[in-house]
């Protein structure tokens, strides 16, 4: 049987694990989520760099395309 007033202690002490459990939880998915925003940012980074090489090469042939008019 419960002891009146270890009940509150121990209602207590369940929260606080609780609260930890969801904390660890949280910490692992902001971990994560971290590590993807880092993978989408180099991916943009690539992207973008072809990007302007693309739009480069794309000028440089218009620029000789309108030299033979």
């Amino acid at each position: 049987m419960i002891n009146t007033d270890e009940e509150p202690f121990q209602l207590l002490e369940s929260r606080v694990l609780d609260l930890l459990e969801l904390a660890n939880k949280l910490s692992n998915e902001n971990r994560a989520l971290r590590s993807e925003q880092k993978k989408w940012s180099i991916e943009r980074s690539e992207l973008t760099k072809k990007n302007e090489l693309a739009k480069a090469k794309l000028e440089k042939l218009l620029t000789r395309l309108k030299g033979m008019r």
